[in-house]
């Protein structure tokens, strides 16, 4: 026995929207957030002397497919040795550390989850 189901159509086009807003703008929007916070935090536990280090952060997203990736780094020739535990260094700044990338995100890990759980609810 068949049945004539009314609306099936615009169902899927309602759906075939919300997903292209949630891959188009929010999870773009969901990743950026988490880049500032991490990078936020990340610079408070970079180690400044001429403030060459902190001023060449960057953040850049990638779109592989249906993958989209953030990253944060340092393009100053010296931050790989800077943010390697194996180099003993002496910092100035208080707030200073080692991994300072890595720590940085480590440490903001539950408010990014947060954020990115705020931006792709529906």
């Amino acid at each position: 026995m068949a049945i004539k189901v009314q609306g099936a159509r615009e169902c899927i086009n309602q759906l075939n929207s919300i997903i292209g807003d949630i891959q188009g703008r929010k999870s773009v929007r969901a990743i950026q957030a988490a880049l500032l916070i991490g990078g936020t935090r990340a610079a408070l536990y970079t180690p400044i002397d001429t403030s060459m280090l902190i001023n060449s952060q960057y953040r850049e997203m990638f779109v592989h497919g249906s993958r989209l990736t953030g990253r944060v780094g340092y393009s100053a020739n010296y931050a790989v040795y800077v943010h390697d535990p194996n180099y003993p260094m002496k910092f100035r700044r208080s707030t200073a550390r080692k991994e300072f990338l890595y720590e940085g995100f480590k440490d903001e890990r539950e408010t990014i989850n947060q954020v990115i759980r705020q931006e792709l609810r529906l």
